[in-house]
């Protein structure tokens, strides 16, 4: 089921951090959400899962208003990866990333089968498997990151929600988490992660939603959104445009606009 905002307008405090915001994120697609510090990106995506009061409008899921769905149920079909995410206590990788089963057990219930399935996968499919039985205290920081994805994705959501999901991770890591979410996708999942990187937006999805003072600039596919005039109006960058090794059209910044 689409995921999807209208006419959303959010302040926090007595500012207006977004304005009459509109966007439809669909299934089985990487949605990357770009635009400068400060252009509000992050309280969409905190808005959009729910952990956010807008001012007007609405966030729906399929046919139903995200607020009028149970905490529970929203929490088994959204998974929500922060940006500032961490660890304040010292438990083993394997129990962390249990708790992202919590949704889906009974209270004072014991794992299931099912919940040592989705644990499993988790780990697989975050490159962490090796890492099950070592204490979240002597991880790296990427490590960290990708543990904590993991958790994200034990809770087996219909959408991913991720905030600067690349920021604690060194090149080889960014790139195997972005083929990650794309295999998510590809297996039907929503993905909507904000993004810094122009080029790694461009390789890793599939639409772009770009944000100027809360404000939506483009919102498409990404070859239309990531194209010379939005990127001028949302960035004031002059971009280049270079196809990669799989014909996708990669914009490098060269300049600033005037």
């Amino acid at each position: 089921m689409d995921l999807s905002v209208t006419d959303l307008s959010v302040s926090l405090g007595a500012r207006r951090v977004l304005e009459s915001v509109t966007a439809r994120f669909r299934p089985g697609r990487v949605t990357a959400i770009l635009g400068a510090n400060g252009s509000g990106k992050s309280t969409l995506i905190r808005t959009v899962a729910g952990l956010l009061d807008p001012d007007h409008g609405h966030v729906r899921l399929g046919q139903r208003y995200l607020n009028r769905i149970p905490t529970r149920e929203r929490a088994q079909l959204l998974g929500y990866l922060p940006q500032d995410a961490s660890v304040h206590w010292n438990i083993g990788v394997r129990e962390l990333v249990a708790l992202g089963r919590l949704p889906h057990r009974s209270p004072f219930a014991g794992p299931s089968p099912a919940d040592a399935m989705a644990i499993g996968a988790a780990l697989g499919a975050t490159g962490t498997t090796h890492l099950a039985d070592r204490d979240t205290h002597a991880l790296s920081g990427g490590e960290r990151a990708r543990v904590l994805l993991a958790r994200v994705l034990a809770g087996e959501p219909q959408w991913l929600l991720a905030d600067e999901p690349l920021a604690s991770l060194d090149p080889v890591h960014q790139l195997g988490l972005l083929d990650q979410l794309r295999a998510l996708a590809a297996a039907g999942m929503g993905v909507v992660i904000v993004l810094h990187d122009l080029i790694q937006a461009a390789r890793a999805a599939d639409d772009v939603l770009l944000l100027k003072d809360g404000k939506v600039v483009a919102f498409g596919p990404a070859r239309e959104a990531l194209a010379h005039q939005p990127l001028r109006d949302a960035f004031g960058v002059e971009v280049m445009i270079v196809p990669d090794e799989q014909g996708r059209l990669l914009p490098v910044p060269i300049g600033l606009t005037g």
